[in-house]
């Protein structure tokens, strides 16, 4: 049977020390609910930015929380990884959680959640309709989202990365399953919009975070699914987006890529920034093939009979080739 992780007496020491003081140990406490900013945590603990930025400080410096940019802003979350992480998380355990000073602070917590999720909810509101059109050109996202779940079906996976996250909406049809999951998305608004809405499905296994999807700021094999869905159309270098994907599956991964099959909707690369009107299945099955993945799927949904939706949707599924191989099935 597998003990607990073993440290250094220098970095345990270090660690009993970040964590080992009143405000430090509350802060912990609510990072393992939330990514918050040091504007949320002033709100929350009725202290100044200074004193909570100095906090912060020594927490990350003991690996006991992470540190991630946003633009302007930084958001904190208890560490996930490593044996400093896995001290936080166990003293965290330890903690009643109807003690008065914890249950008081996650009140607050609870109100800086609602004020962001109402931030989120005003600028959905604002631009429902320019989504909502171009929602109704394609399939049925009911229809795409069933055969996504179909896609990933053959076996479970652990961590799940998902690029170009948005709205975060793949978080929220995966997370249930998985114990890590990461949405990654150059903009901020959606961003907030992503962690609204995770946090609205309680999921605090899954995380979002503003990157580059050329330049991944993650290890290599990080990841067992990575899904890139409605993404590539964006994109100057689909090529270059599915290389980095690839870079960070671990042995027998899978890549499931999700877009628009051709079409001739000119109006989209007018009006919202659509670099490429979808994709040929040879494009992105060789983009695949480049990568070194193995492809295993692909398959097309087309619109219904007598329907107004005029684009197809495809699905491409690709395996780190470190994993048996297995026979491509083409799906109609």
């Amino acid at each position: 049977m597998t003990g607990p992780a073993q440290l250094p007496f220098n970095a345990l020491n270090a660690a009993l020390k970040a964590a080992g003081e009143a405000t430090r140990l509350r802060v912990l406490v609510l990072l393992a609910e939330a990514e918050l900013t040091v504007s949320d945590l002033k709100q929350i603990l009725r202290q100044s930015q200074p004193r909570i930025s100095r906090h912060l400080r020594l927490l990350v410096e003991a690996g006991l929380i992470e540190r991630f940019r946003e633009g302007s802003w930084a958001f904190f979350r208890l560490a996930e990884r490593g044996d400093s992480a896995e001290l936080a998380h166990a003293l965290i355990a330890r903690l009643d959680p109807a003690d008065p000073v914890i249950a008081r602070d996650r009140e607050r917590l609870s109100a800086v959640r609602q004020a962001r999720a109402a931030a989120a909810q005003e600028y959905f509101r604002a631009h429902a309709a320019e989504w909502d059109r171009i929602r109704k050109l394609h399939v049925a996202d009911s229809a795409v989202e069933s055969a996504i779940t179909d896609a990933l079906a053959e076996r479970p996976f652990r961590a799940l990365l998902d690029l170009g996250t948005g709205t975060g909406r793949m978080l929220e049809l995966f997370g249930p399953k998985v114990e890590r999951g990461l949405g990654i998305d150059l903009s901020l608004d959606m961003l907030s919009l992503a962690r609204a809405r995770i946090e609205r499905a309680g999921l605090k296994n899954c995380s979002v975070r503003q990157g580059d999807i050329y330049d991944l700021a993650l290890p290599a094999t990080s990841f067992d699914a990575v899904v890139i869905h409605q993404v590539l159309h964006f994109l100057d270098d689909g090529a270059r987006a599915i290389r980095e994907a690839a870079r960070v599956l671990e042995p027998g991964g899978r890549l499931l890529v999700v877009d628009f099959a051709p079409h001739d909707l000119e109006f989209l690369r007018e009006e919202h920034a659509h670099r490429r009107l979808g994709f040929a299945p040879e494009t992105v099955t060789q983009w695949m093939t480049s990568a070194g993945l193995e492809v295993t799927m692909h398959r097309s949904l087309t619109p219904e009979p007598g329907s107004e939706r005029k684009i197809a949707v495809s699905l491409w599924l690709g395996r780190d080739r470190r994993a048996a191989k297995s026979t491509l099935r083409e799906v109609a």
